[in-house]
């Protein structure tokens, strides 16, 4: 190498307990060449290892300003997901280190879209109640059946129309869905078309309209809370929401009332804030829930897509080769909807 990156060779994979720990971090020790990797669960773990590092890969572990502070050497914070709300941006900017995502690879586009459908079919079918109901020995069909509905000919609401929010709107279409959409610009006219004609709106609005919402923006301190107790309540009582970006998106206190009150159908949830959630939490015992333990990047196939994107982007760097993926100008600093329709999560 010509342009004086050749030492820049100490790897830390910082892999939090709940997605594998170090079992799942081992993996990506071999992958990248001519580096010397140290796998921890967190950031704290190995001190010596944190002010050497020149890279940092985090697989939903914070790194925080301590973090960055202490490691006068980083260059690179590459996130092993869509989201990097777990990351002090802030402070890397101040910093000059480059914070990345996986958002272009669609390593987890494919597997987020098809739980979201998942937890809208088991809400618009009863799945989990029926399920429950025949262990127990109780043909709950002529209780069940008034609740039963169907995804052909309604509305879907999709909060971002990145990478994963595209992929689920493609299908949609398969099940004879209507799509629209709310982010902080508008799609592409031709983008708008390949997806059955989708129609942006505001995001009031969308949620005045929609059968189904389904949550795919990033979480930033203007989204956290995006839908409070006020936009909850815009929701049709007939509507389902479904999470699997971020748990903080949503007030789960106020999903929690307003599934208690019946003010709409159901909620299929798949992230929490905190992860994993408390016993404290609300929403673990609310009435016309899909619950999942944020699996909806983390099928086996997957893992594979996620830890080869992220690691490509440090061999990259590594070699001094551009970098994709780069987070800082996904920082947003004055609307309180500040969702881009280019954004993933």
């Amino acid at each position: 190498m010509s342009d004086g990156r050749s030492a820049v060779r100490n790897v830390l994979a910082v892999i939090s307990p709940h997605v594998g720990g170090r079992s799942t971090g081992a993996a990506l020790a071999g992958l990248v060449p001519g580096a010397r990797v140290t796998v921890v669960e967190s950031a704290d773990e190995d001190p010596a290892a944190l002010r050497e590092a020149h890279a940092i890969i985090t697989g939903l572990a914070p790194v925080t300003a301590a973090h960055i502070a202490a490691a006068p050497a980083l260059e690179l914070v590459q996130c092993a997901s869509h989201g990097h709300d777990y990351v002090d941006l802030e402070a890397a900017r101040a910093r000059s280190v480059t914070v990345c995502n996986i958002g272009s690879s669609g390593a987890e586009a494919q597997n987020v879209a098809e739980q979201t459908f998942a937890l809208m079919l088991a809400l618009a079918k009863q799945v989990v109640p029926a399920h429950n109901a025949l262990t127990e020995a109780d043909w709950a069909l002529p209780r069940l059946q008034r609740s039963l509905t169907e995804l052909s000919g309604k509305t879907l609401g999709i909060v971002g129309l990145g990478h994963i929010g595209r992929e689920v709107a493609r299908r949609a279409l398969v099940f004879d869905m209507r799509v629209v959409y709310t982010g902080r610009n508008r799609a592409a006219a031709d983008t708008e078309a390949r997806l059955g004609d989708a129609r942006f709106l505001p995001l009031d609005e969308l949620l005045r309209v929609s059968d189904y919402v389904s949550l795919h923006a990033p979480l930033t301190p203007e989204t956290r809370h995006l839908l409070d107790a006020g936009r909850l309540a815009l929701l049709r009582p007939t509507a389902f929401l479904v999470n699997t970006a971020r748990g903080a998106l949503v007030d789960q206190d106020a999903l929690a009332d307003a599934l208690t009150a019946g003010a709409l159908a159901g909620a299929g949830i798949d992230v929490f804030d905190p992860e994993p959630p408390t016993a404290a939490l609300r929403l673990l015992r609310a009435p016309n829930v899909v619950l999942s333990p944020h699996v909806a990047g983390v099928t086996r196939e997957t893992l594979v897509r996620i830890a080869l994107a992220a690691v490509q982007n440090v061999v990259d760097h590594l070699d001094g080769k551009p970098l994709r993926d780069v987070v800082h100008e996904d920082v947003p600093h004055a609307s309180r909807l500040p969702l881009r329709a280019d954004c993933a999560t």
